[in-house]
């Protein structure tokens, strides 16, 4: 079985798969300091709950973009699976040519969402990622990766309204039935989903010009799919897209034995 771990600022999404089938699928939150023994003996409870057996994992893969959690997840990795993990980072393969002004700056859940997207739907496409920050990237017909925008993400955009102003509660993110809400809290659900969908369109309409032809937009994150049925630019909603993309990348770089051993270096 492979192992398959994102670690967001919000969430860690961890997936296990057996050859190409996703076996089990967990959200857990992203809580520091968190130790390796944590880490470690919550994903041997979750294995038992579904009666996985965690012996039978042979491959990890990590994309992280919480340096003070990396560490901690490759010694988890070490001290209760007995596994040096491929970490997705400078050296890797991963098949696209990364057309960054600095690359080494682009966080590895877009690379891995890159890959996963040229991989799955064909270039040009564009992805939208929601998570802590909104993001959007750019991937050209060629399978080069052109970078893209990065945007505050609807959790902590919310949170702030919330705590500085003092008369507005805190609501449940569903869609709302109009623009125009006859509660406050009809109100705040019409601002935050249609709102976000707004942004969403604008960006995603500029970088579809910049790009030229009719880029495929895919959609990502936990709240994907509410923010995706508000939107008219979105054509697909793909929850597991990142996870899709540790896969590939575990197939890119087996030969040299990543996920097992030190990840190789080179394009």
């Amino acid at each position: 079985m492979i192992l398959a771990l994102d670690v967001g600022n919000t969430n860690i999404v961890v997936g296990v798969f057996q050859g190409a089938r996703l076996e089990a699928c967990w959200r857990l939150s992203t809580t520091q300091p968190r130790t390796a023994d944590e880490l470690g003996i919550l994903l041997h409870q979750l294995f038992g709950h579904l009666q996985l057996d965690p012996s039978r994992v042979g491959v990890a893969v990590v994309a992280s973009v919480v340096p003070p959690l990396t560490s901690t997840v490759e010694d988890m990795l070490e001290k209760y699976f007995h596994i040096r993990p491929l970490v997705v980072g400078p050296g890797i393969r991963t098949g696209i040519d990364i057309r960054y002004d600095h690359p080494r700056e682009v966080g590895a859940d877009r690379i891995v969402n890159a890959v996963a997207a040229l991989e799955h739907y064909g270039g040009p496409c564009i992805v939208v990622d929601f998570g802590t920050a909104t993001t959007f990237d750019a991937i050209a017909a060629d399978g080069a990766y052109l970078g893209g925008a990065i945007a505050p993400g609807i959790g902590i955009s919310t949170e702030a309204l919330f705590q500085k102003a003092a008369k507005l509660p805190r609501v449940e993110l569903v869609r709302p039935l109009k623009a125009i809400g006859k509660s406050t809290v009809a109100s705040m659900q019409a601002g935050i989903v249609i709102g976000f969908a707004g942004q969403v369109d604008e960006l995603v309409r500029r970088i579809a010009a910049e790009l030229g032809g009719r880029p495929t937009v895919i959609a990502t994150g936990g709240l994907a799919s509410l923010i995706a049925g508000e939107t008219t630019t979105i054509d697909h909603v793909d929850d597991l897209l990142t996870l899709k993309g540790l896969l590939i990348l575990h197939e890119r770089n087996k030969d040299a034995g990543a996920g097992s051993e030190p990840a190789p270096t080179g394009n």
